[in-house]
């Protein structure tokens, strides 16, 4: 599966001709893979806000489904790492919340975002934190 992954991704990414690297694949658990997209021009791969990112990615995830259906993979689409830290920097808000609510036993609120956000902060707190 991590080969079929790889060179679909680059057969997308050659076919739109997009220049690209390298893709590295990196295998989270038993489903769900990432990709990492090494890119001369990471903004256009990326979009506004993200959203070519993610436009990739379900194009990606589609098309993997529809080769092999017996095996629903989730793929996660990531460019010269910008979801990371995304991911990284949602993560360290939350823990500085965790930290204001320890500090002055008052709710906080998180801003709006998107469920993917908000399941990776929930899974994060429920892992790390057990009194949040």
């Amino acid at each position: 599966m991590d080969l079929f992954i790889q060179e679909t991704v680059e057969q997308i990414l050659t076919k739109m001709s997009t220049p690209f690297r390298k893709v590295r694949l990196e295998k989270k658990d038993a489903l769900t893979y990432r990709v990492n997209i090494e890119s001369e021009e990471p903004s256009l791969l990326i979009g506004h806000h993200g959203e070519n990112i993610h436009a990739l990615q379900n194009i990606i995830r589609v098309i993997i489904w529809n080769r092999k259906p017996e095996e629903k993979v989730n793929v996660i689409v990531d460019v010269d790492n910008y979801r990371k830290r995304q991911e990284e920097n949602v993560l360290n808000m939350a823990e500085r919340k965790v930290e204001t609510v320890r500090r002055t036993h008052k709710e906080q609120s998180l801003p709006p975002m998107s469920p993917y956000f908000r399941r990776l902060i929930h899974l994060h707190l429920a892992d790390k934190f057990e009194d949040i």
